[in-house]
């Protein structure tokens, strides 16, 4: 049974069919929300951990684009007693109203709306799968509540220089908890009457009346829409006056301080990728892995301590602002501003500068990572660079993109 919010059963639905094509190519070989990050994690497990500390124990992802990796990630990981009917599990796309795969985000609540059948929530929660933040979705489920919104759109302030980045939501200046219109990607919008260099732009996350958003679905797969739940459901409860929103300023998450509180990032681009990983490796992150109050969940395997050990002929070896994941073993190389995922190896008088790593990477002895981002298992032979002369990236067949080199699962450096 769905989780209950007092009297009002809760189910959550997050949203993990992306193709992240910006992500190209650590999206070659695996759906968006499973693409690794910040060393341990998918970025499904920001989504899946806010739900589930949330209290919210009933949790469905709808998946598509490239699964299995998804799939197997989180049916080996998000594990929970059933006891009580808790579980997280994927539902991939299984064209149960006709001959063709999700066309939308919309369309895939539309074809997975046995779920709602089955489970007869009073609410739902749906969330997107691949952001990094901290949310307790169960105060905007009060809020919304509280609200008598149909629908509510979680929000977040950016500056309004910025706006023509997001859905910017036009708040009702009679009544600030209702949207008065949802403007797409806008030049130049008014902005917040208590902020005027700021806006309120649309997170992805949103809460429903079970009921409301079924007919909103349902609706929307007859028409000539995109069958977006942003482009398209979001501003259909607004055009009837039914659409809240929820100030994410206004959510207080245990044990979060005053650098990272209302930290949220879209890492949609590999530049946004890159950076919330260096946020990660900031002398004072801006987003703090460590809060144990509100636990980011994952598993990595069987995987040894990371060691730090000296090289060839008693090499010293050196780590600054890095994350060194468990089975890291760094042998006389030298390491600053990187994330060095599980089981990546830097050999003797080997230097990794401003790099994520990813899984089984192989950096050789003396060789140079700079400014890049290698997919699993690369290696990086004795003496080679990456990252150091991107004109010669480009002509050795690596992707240049956003001032990073990046180069996909499996690629020969050569």
């Amino acid at each position: 049974m769905p989780q209950r919010l007092g009297r009002l059963k809760v189910l959550a639905i997050v949203l993990a069919g992306g193709e992240g094509k910006r992500l190209m190519p650590l999206t070659a070989d695996r759906a968006k929300p499973a693409v690794p990050f910040g060393g341990i994690y998918r970025l499904v497990d920001f989504a899946l951990s806010n739900v589930v500390n949330s209290g919210f124990l009933q949790v469905v992802v709808l998946t598509q684009y490239k699964s299995h990796s998804l799939d197997r990630h989180i049916t080996t990981t998000w594990r929970m007693s059933t006891l009580l009917g808790n579980y997280v599990t994927p539902v991939p796309a299984q064209q149960r109203v006709g001959k063709r795969w999700y066309l939308g985000s919309a369309d895939a609540i539309y074809q997975s709306l046995n779920l709602l059948n089955d489970e007869r929530p009073d609410i739902v929660v749906v969330v997107g799968a691949d952001h990094v933040y901290r949310m307790d979705f169960s105060q905007m489920v009060a809020a919304h509540v509280e609200s008598g919104a149909a629908a509510t759109v979680a929000a977040i302030r950016q500056p309004r220089s910025i706006a023509d980045q997001f859905g910017v939501i036009d708040v009702d200046p009679a009544d600030s908890g209702r949207i008065r219109a949802f403007l797409e990607k806008p030049t130049d919008p008014v902005g917040m009457s208590d902020s005027p260099e700021e806006v309120l732009a649309s997170m992805g996350n949103y809460v429903f009346d079970a009921d409301a958003l079924r007919e909103a679905v349902t609706r929307d797969a007859d028409a000539d829409t995109k069958h977006d739940m942003g482009g398209d459901i979001v501003p259909a409860f607004v055009e009837r006056g039914e659409a809240g929103v929820y100030d994410y300023k206004d959510n207080e998450v245990p044990g979060s301080n005053d650098r990272d509180r209302g930290y949220w990032r879209d890492v949609g681009t590999m530049g946004s990728y890159y950076a919330a990983h260096m946020d990660l490796v900031a002398h004072l992150p801006v987003f703090n892995l460590y809060n144990q109050q509100w636990p980011i969940y994952t598993t990595y395997g069987p995987q040894p301590p990371a060691k730090l050990v000296e090289g060839e002929g008693m090499a010293p070896v050196s780590t600054y602002n890095s994350i060194l994941s468990p089975g890291v073993v760094v042998t006389g190389g030298s390491v600053r501003e990187s994330v060095l995922s599980p089981s990546v190896r830097v050999g003797s008088g080997a230097r990794v500068e401003g790099s994520v790593l990813l899984n089984g990477v192989r950096v050789g002895e003396g060789a140079v990572v700079k400014n890049a981002i290698l997919d699993k298992n690369v290696v990086v032979p004795p003496g080679a660079q990456v990252g150091v002369d991107q004109e010669a990236d480009l002509a050795r067949g690596f992707v240049v993109q956003d001032g990073l080199t990046v180069l996909a699962k499996d690629q020969e450096v050569g």
